[in-house]
This record gives C-alpha cells, sequence and structure tokens, in this order.
C-alpha cells in the first residue's frame, strides 16, 4: 500500500480515537454531576430540567458517537474502494480534461457522497430531536429541504467549480491566486445574496412589525452605531423550538434577523440585550477579523491545492491520474479534515474571545450585565444546553464559552 494511503488511514483513526475519547470523558462528566446542581447554576434550571438537559447530551453524545464511526466508515469506503477512479472514468470521460467535466466530476460525487447520512440526519430530526420536545418539522418540509438544498448545490456550485477549473488553465501557474480571489470575491457577495435570494427559500422572514419591541431596538441600534437598515423575524418555528439570532451582510445591506422562538422566550429588556451581544461583535471588528482569518486560510489552501496538482505521488495514490486539480481539490475536501481537526481548540479561543467581549459590549450598552444574564440563562434552559461539559470536550468543540464562564466575565 502507497506510503500516503497508509498516513491517511492513520489520520482517520487518530482522529475518531479521539472524537469517541472526547465523547465518553463528557459523556462521564454529565453523569458525574447528575446528583445535584452546582451551585454556580442555582436558578438557571430546576432539579427536573438540569436532568433532562443531561439526558439530552447524552442522547446527542451517543447518536454523535455512532455517526462519527459511520462517517468514518465511509469516507474510508470511499477513498480506497476505487469509488472515486470508478466515477472520475466515468465523468471526466465526457470531456476529457475540460473545465466543464471536471466541475460535474465535482458536484455530483459530493452529492451522492451526501445521500448515506440522510438516513442519520432524518434520525437526529425525527427521533432524537423530537424525543426532547425540540421537532417541529415535519416529513415534506424535511425532504423539501433536502432536495432544494440537492439543487442549489447545482446551480451555484457547479459554475462556481467550473469557473476556478477553467482558471488552471488560463491563468498560468499562479491560478489559485485567481481561483482565491473568485472564491472569496463569490462569498463577499453571497454575505449580501443569501438573506435576499436563498434564505427565504427555506425560511420565511417578516419586518418586525410596528411596536415597542422594534421602537426599542432600533432605538438601542442607534445608540451603538450600528443603524440596522430593518429587523427581521424568522419563522424558525416550524423547524425547531430551538432559539436564535444573528445579522448578515455588510455595510448598509446588513440587517438584524431574530428567530421567532427568541421572540416568545425573552423579555424585550433581554431581547435587547441579545441584539447588543451581537451588534458587539461588529463594533469590535470581529466580522473583518474572522473574513481575514478566513481569507489568509483558504489562500494557503488554494496553494497546497495547487502544489498537490502537481505532485507525482498524491492523486495516483488514490487511483485518480495525476496532473487532475478537480481529483485534487475533491481529496482536498475529503481529507483536509483530518489535519484540521487538530487545530479546533486554537480557532475556538479566538471565537470565545470575541463573545467575552460582545458580552462585554452589551452588558456596557444595557447598563449592566442582569439583561443579557437574563437572555443567557433563560436561553440555556429552554435549549436544554450542557451547563458542565468537560473541560477538554468544550475547548475542542465549544466556539462559545460555557454559561458559568459568561456570568463570571460579565461580573468581573
Amino acid at each position: 500500500m502507497h506510503w500516503l494511503s497508509l498516513t491517511v488511514i492513520g489520520l482517520l483513526l487518530a482522529r475518531l480515537l479521539a472524537q469517541l475519547g472526547l465523547e465518553a470523558l463528557n459523556r462521564a462528566e454529565v453523569r458525574r454531576r447528575a446528583g445535584a446542581l452546582p451551585p454556580a447554576l442555582t436558578g438557571v434550571m430546576d432539579a427536573a430540567t438540569f436532568a433532562k438537559a443531561g439526558d439530552y447530551t447524552l442522547a446527542k453524545s451517543r447518536f454523535a458517537s455512532g455517526e462519527m464511526i459511520f462517517e468514518a466508515a465511509v469516507l474510508a469506503a470511499v477513498v480506497f474502494s476505487g469509488l472515486l477512479p470508478w466515477l472520475w472514468a466515468r465523468v471526466d470521460g465526457l470531456a476529457p480534461g475540460a473545465a466543464w467535466s471536471g466541475a460535474l466530476f465535482l458536484v455530483v460525487t459530493m452529492i451522492l457522497l451526501g445521500l448515506p447520512s440522510l438516513p442519520l440526519a432524518w434520525w437526529a430530526q425525527f427521533r432524537l430531536e423530537a424525543r426532547f420536545g425540540f421537532n417541529q418539522s415535519t416529513l415534506g418540509l424535511w425532504v423539501s429541504d433536502q432536495v432544494k438544498s440537492t439543487v442549489l448545490g447545482l446551480l451555484i456550485g457547479f459554475p462556481l467549480a467550473w469557473a476556478l477549473l477553467a482558471l488552471v488553465g488560463r491563468a498560468g501557474p499562479l491560478w489559485w491566486v485567481w481561483g482565491f480571489g473568485l472564491l472569496f470575491g463569490f462569498q463577499l457577495l453571497m454575505l449580501v445574496l443569501y438573506p435576499k435570494l436563498i434564505l427565504p427559500l427555506f425560511n420565511k422572514l417578516t419586518p418586525l412589525p410596528e411596536g415597542d419591541a422594534r421602537t426599542r431596538l432600533l432605538a438601542l441600534s442607534d445608540r451603538t452605531g450600528f443603524k440596522a437598515q430593518t429587523i427581521e423575524v424568522m419563522d424558525g418555528s416550524k423547524r425547531s423550538a430551538h432559539s436564535n439570532a444573528f445579522f448578515t451582510g455588510f455595510g448598509r445591506f446588513r440587517r438584524i434577523v431574530l428567530f421567532d422562538t427568541l421572540m416568545t422566550q425573552l423579555t424585550q429588556e433581554e431581547l435587547e440585550a441579545v441584539l447588543a451581544h451581537e451588534i458587539g461583535h461588529y463594533r469590535r471588528g470581529h466580522i473583518p477579523q474572522r473574513l481575514v482569518t478566513l481569507g489568509l486560510l483558504q489562500l494557503g489552501g488554494f496553494a497546497v491545492i495547487a502544489w498537490l496538482a502537481q505532485a507525482p505521488w498524491f492523486n495516483p495514490a488514490f487511483g485518480l491520474p495525476a496532473g487532475a486539480t478537480a481529483a485534487t481539490f475533491l481529496l482536498f475536501g475529503l481529507l483536509g479534515g483530518l489535519i484540521t481537526f487538530w487545530f479546533s481548540p486554537l480557532g475556538n479561543r479566538v471565537s470565545q474571545k470575541h463573545e467575552y467581549e460582545a458580552d462585554a459590549f452589551a452588558r456596557d450598552a444595557m447598563g449592566g450585565a442582569a439583561p443579557l444574564s437574563g437572555a443567557l440563562r433563560k436561553l440555556s434552559q429552554k435549549n436544554l444546553s450542557n451547563l458542565t461539559p468537560h473541560p477538554l470536550y468544550s475547548a475542542v468543540y465549544y466556539s462559545h464559552p460555557t454559561l458559568v464562564e459568561r456570568e463570571r466575565a460579565l461580573q468581573g
């Protein structure tokens, strides 16, 4: 077996063992604390809700462990079974070496690779989430979402992949620089177009009606220097009882989106605090910082893909022709997570720092910590959040600090 194949197997097993070990650690931590609510969480949940949150965490963890094993097996089968060379021979054979056939290979392969996970997605929605009262979707809506996502993948992914691969033959050795520019520019464009063209295909967005809530939120937006063009409510309740809030776009295109579930769970002052937190990300420059970081990572990724595409040992190790950039793109997408997983704590550390800064901004904007703290407590209770994760688990998987950590920082 090729040395690269052995390396991939080793990385795949190492990641799987680490993931399963982290899940086991977290389950043990939940069971250890199941006897009584920690003093720091008094008032957040009653004992019955705390026990239910623990059961929810355990159920999700057991499901996640099985899903990880299944996905690792699928990845190994796809990479080493000869499926990719078989697909390449048939799709690229339509027009050997053409950019459009390479793009078709990428899109068709990614769609096919998503099929095995559909039963797991169905189970998570209609069994696990339903068991704890979160599922609000119907089978028809779920199927419609899958079909829409697939069609969008074809309509958006195919032309983009075609354009990227066309650059390989026309832009010379530095095609990867132009390719990065094309992809990054497309992503910036999608920040504007997504809430206008794509999100409405899945959810209904309606302007927040006139009233005290709208007046207070717009006043907060103005006094904090955000000046949003509109505040919209999204019908997230038709799929899930979970709640959230976010803003999309940039410049004059930015807009605030609130889940309808959030509107019913929080007081107006708590809603203001949640909005102030989201505005804090904007005012503290987190969005451009994240965009710059994303851009640098993508530029590095394109450089690696260009190097691997020319390496005589990379594609052939998996039965694909050397120099076939479309094949290299696919292999990089499939295998890159085996390495980036180990850098998750670093990314989460930066993300958690941003959350602390946004919390502090919201505290100052609201004149105290109570409104945001009250909102965080209610959201933790309504969403059955795991309030006591194992520290190593939260370091790897949590992009937000825990409730106890956030309240401690707010008070500090």
